[in-house]
């Protein structure tokens, strides 16, 4: 008889149905355990409901949280493609702390081969950000900024001790704004390496069933 209990399972939190639309339909690898991908609708506020609703069911208890999606990227430098892990998700209410970020990225830096895959904070804001608002925000340390990661995350704590963390791909940067022509190809660049990036979540998922020693 086996008595070993069930894996925890994954819970992959996106906002736009562009977004979920790229994961439902990109690579799926070989998950380790339960995967459930919700689309949370745009902004903190939403976010924040969708997860805390999701959790509150006793089959996703303890389950590892990864918020993913588009973003914009604050440093000078960034184009649209990019990647984005968050050692750490901020805004207003406090700061979440991201675990085994160096996983993600050697398994990012695996899946999508040749994209530039970027560390530090993610701040989280409830407006779209442009022009020089990126300058304030790049001065607070944060390398990037979308709209659900940080009360994703925290709200994933709040609900009980988890593994969190955030995967970003930049479809706005300094140099590359939405607004400006050639744009159009920059979301298409970023569509493609968010469909490419779950079986990066899968073990880093993985990595977290293990036992410690």
């Amino acid at each position: 008889m086996n008595t070993q209990p069930a894996p925890a399972p994954l819970l992959i939190a996106c906002a736009l149905g562009i977004e979920h639309l790229a994961l439902r339909t990109g690579d799926r690898g070989d998950a380790g355990g339960p995967v459930t991908v919700v689309r949370t609708g745009m902004g903190p506020k939403a976010a924040e409901r969708s997860v805390t609703r999701v959790l509150s069911d006793p089959a996703f208890a303890g389950a590892a949280v990864l918020a993913t999606g588009f973003c914009a990227g604050l440093a000078p430098g960034m184009h649209p493609g990019d990647l984005v892990v968050a050692e750490e998700t901020r805004d207003p209410r406090g700061t979440t702390e991201c675990v085994a970020t160096e996983l993600l990225v050697k398994e990012l830096v695996r899946a999508v081969p040749g994209r530039t895959v970027h560390t530090g904070p993610l701040t989280g804001s409830d407006h779209v950000v442009r022009g020089p608002e990126r300058s304030d925000l790049l001065a607070t340390g944060a390398i990037a900024v979308d709209m659900e990661s940080a009360a994703t995350l925290l709200s994933a704590v709040r609900g009980g001790e988890r593994p969190v963390a955030a995967v970003r791909v930049v479809v706005d940067a300094p140099e590359h704004e939405l607004v400006r022509i050639g744009t159009v190809r920059g979301g298409i660049s970023a569509f493609r390496v968010l469909r490419s990036v779950l079986p990066a979540f899968y073990e880093w998922h993985r990595s977290l069933l293990l036992p410690r020693r």
